[in-house]
């Protein structure tokens, strides 16, 4: 299939073009399995989600069973959930702690690093028959970074600091909140949206859609609890990567349980935050420790992986399950040890925007829903339009170039063998598209 004229840039003319076929043919998403999901990093869980030795979660990653879990000796394992006898899944339970894995179609039997251990009538089997060669296997790389997980079933992939080139330091940012580290907390939010995987990719940085698309929130709930909307902080940064990865980040006083104080917290909480914002000038010097406590931040690290980094820390995995459904699974994290208090208020910040029932979830999957609707007239309307901000700008809207960063990186892994096969360049240093103030909402 021909993928080579699906994205157009074309920087003389400042047009920026997206085929909507990329998110209505199922070809299209076949060969995204294919040339994307297996040849990319892909975000499998977090440590602090198995602190135990023989914790565990099975997980779907890439299409694939999987067993997240911490053995014996207190190593993170990530195996694929399959019985190497005749293929059932050898965990049907969604998280728990086991000091083996015993397969409920013929008992074959694993333990927490993997290696087969039981095996009824074994004495029925033939000398070729190798029991150290039929433990649960495991996929091809598995690195983490400062704790995030991560796999690849591409042998030859670059290391997994080098894909992530620049969101390393976001990361950082968002990492170093916590004076312990950090921790998932636990639960999770599991839910399915009609559209196309790559569009929540798109809206995750689309910065232009907040005040038109979350009216509820900007006009009804923060008056309600005392965020006036006039004369708010206008900074706002959008910054490509490297690698299809993107960040936005931006100063608004929603209210972030790490160090920043809302009146509708109480007195008695304003003690508590200043003293963490303290902390953090102590560790970090003033300009960082405004960043970390401050500046809100949506991060997409391609191609399915979105840290918001807002009211709370959420991690977000999207995976496709049709050319038009997606699942997706949502996380919040949290600074170690941090104050009940605190806590109570993340999950609140948590559930009341970002949560599947919250005040913008919602309308950010009825946005995506709306625009996989109108993607049944593509025959006619063809193209997608992501030109804002090639030419001079001049209005006060941030552009789409973080979501071209994505876009551009997919058209590199879709173009055809050899070249979705050529291992990735090392990339320069991130820069800021523009560092001037200014700001999508007001």
């Amino acid at each position: 299939m021909e993928t080579g004229n699906l994205v157009v840039e074309d920087r003389t003319l400042g047009r920026f073009l997206v085929h909507r076929s990329v998110h209505t043919d199922p070809a299209i998403l076949a060969l995204e399995s294919e040339r994307i999901f297996d040849r990319s990093w892909l975000y499998v869980g977090h440590e602090s989600e198995i602190p135990n030795p023989g914790d565990f979660h099975t997980r779907e990653v890439g299409g694939r069973p999987l067993l997240f879990c911490r053995d014996s000796d207190g190593k993170p394992r990530v195996l694929f959930n399959t019985c190497t006898h005749r293929g059932a899944q050898v965990c049907r339970e969604r998280s728990g702690n086991a000091r083996s894995f015993q397969c409920f179609y013929h008992a074959w039997t694993f333990n927490t690093r993997g290696e087969l251990i039981g095996v009824p009538d074994a004495g029925g089997y033939g000398e070729a028959f190798r029991r150290d060669e039929l433990g649960l296997k495991q996929p091809a790389r598995v690195e983490a970074y400062r704790g995030l997980v991560f796999l690849s079933f591409d042998r030859n992939i670059v290391p997994l600091t080098e894909w992530l080139a620049g969101a390393r330091e976001v990361l950082d940012v968002i990492l170093d909140q916590g004076e312990q580290g950090m921790e998932v907390v636990r639960g999770t939010h599991e839910y399915s949206v009609r559209a196309n995987w790559k569009l929540i990719a798109e809206n995750s940085t689309d910065h232009g859609h907040g005040m038109p698309t979350h009216q509820t929130y900007f006009n009804l709930y923060l008056p309600a609890v005392g965020v006036e909307l006039r004369g708010l902080p206008r900074e706002f940064q959008c910054m490509s990567l490297g690698n299809g990865h993107a960040v936005m980040e931006y100063a608004l006083p929603w209210g972030r349980p790490v160090a920043q104080w809302l009146p509708r917290w109480g007195e008695q909480s304003r003690v508590e935050i200043e003293a963490a914002r303290q902390r953090l000038v102590e560790r970090w010097g003033e300009p960082r420790a405004r960043r970390i406590a401050e500046l809100n931040r949506n991060l997409v690290i391609y191609p399915n992986l979105v840290i918001n980094d807002i009211m709370a820390v959420v991690i977000r995995t999207f995976h496709p399950c049709a050319v038009d459904r997606m699942n997706v699974t949502a996380w919040t994290i949290a600074p170690i040890g941090e104050q009940r208090q605190s806590r109570a208020r993340r999950l609140d910040n948590f559930l009341t925007f970002l949560g599947p029932g919250g005040l913008a979830t919602p309308d950010d999957n009825e946005a995506m829903e709306a625009c996989q609707r109108g993607y049944r007239a593509a025959g006619e309307v063809q193209w997608s339009e992501l030109s804002h901000g090639m030419a001079d700008r001049h209005g006060d809207i941030a552009d789409d170039e973080t979501l071209r960063a994505w876009w551009r990186r997919w058209a590199e892994q879709m173009a055809p063998a050899p070249a979705s096969r050529r291992r990735l360049k090392r990339t320069r240093r991130p820069s800021a598209v523009d560092s001037k103030s200014y700001s999508p909402f007001f």
